[in-house]
């Protein structure tokens, strides 16, 4: 069933779990979530980021995903990662995205603030919900995200934050990457419960791929919501690629994709349970 992503959240908030949102680029990698997640028996968060509308057609996207979450027990919600534009953002909700997020996080925070009240504004006319982030995350190894400067976030401004722009709920920067450590992962877990002793929305973690099991678990406790998992997945896929052309150099496609998401299971299935934190 599709479901609207601040209803899952606060659920998750209220019952001490997390979601995953897991990224995806087309049917098979929005299958294998779907189907792990209903397996498993937990919600799930479809992400498309604003940077694969140059490849995945919006409209043509949504209406796939909600019609396989039409014949799903479990809520899956529609989410859009990381937009810094404005239709972007109006698109996504237009085409029936249950969230959608915006990423001001490269502006001074009264910027941050005024741009992303917009966002909020429109999109809870719509019925959507909204997330948002301050600070910024590093970008690490085999990452295909924008670079930032890692800045963490502030408790304090955060709080202004969330007051001031009525968003849903909050991307916290506490030393994540995205894509995969390089060297030891140096995430403050102290800070994190300082956002949530200032803020009541649910809070959201990206950068899961690589980051140890006993981290997220601790993080779980300390009030995040969402986990936003890439990195991990794509690389059990292409690994399999490489490894499926090495030894067989005449296929067809329709094995290849098959297989491709079958080999994505086992990765996905992990962090479910991971994050369902049973």
């Amino acid at each position: 069933m599709l479901a609207n992503t601040k209803d899952v959240l606060k659920q998750a908030q209220s019952q001490r779990y997390a979601v995953a949102a897991f990224n995806v680029y087309n049917l098979e990698t929005v299958q294998v979530a779907i189907q792990m997640a209903e397996k498993e028996e937990q919600p799930v968060i479809i992400a498309l980021g604003e940077r694969y509308f140059p490849t995945v057609d919006v409209e043509g996207f949504s209406a796939m995903v909600q019609r396989i979450a039409a014949k799903t027990s479990v809520p899956v919600c529609l989410h859009l990662d990381h937009a810094y534009e404005k239709e972007s953002i109006i698109r996504a909700i237009r085409s029936g995205f249950t969230s959608v997020m915006y990423d001001g996080s490269k502006y001074e925070l009264e910027q941050n603030i005024h741009y992303t009240k917009e966002i909020v504004d429109i999109a809870h006319m719509a019925g959507v919900s909204v997330e948002a982030e301050i600070g910024s995350l590093a970008r690490g190894a085999f990452s295909d995200e924008e670079e930032g400067n890692g800045t963490l976030t502030d408790p304090k401004l955060a709080k202004q934050f969330v007051a001031e722009t009525n968003v849903d709920f909050l991307a916290a920067a506490i030393g994540t990457v995205h894509g995969m450590y390089q060297g030891e992962p140096n995430i403050n877990l102290a800070l994190l419960e300082e956002i949530r002793n200032e803020v009541d929305v649910p809070l959201v973690l990206h950068g899961g791929s690589g980051t140890p099991d006993d981290i997220i678990k601790n993080s779980i406790k300390s009030g995040i919501c969402k986990i936003n998992i890439n990195t991990e997945v794509s690389m059990a896929a292409v690994s399999y690629l490489q490894n499926y052309f090495q030894e067989n150099k005449t296929t067809h496609l329709s094995t290849v994709m098959a297989n491709t998401q079958e080999a994505m299971e086992p990765v996905i299935t992990k962090f479910i349970r991971l994050f369902a934190n049973k």
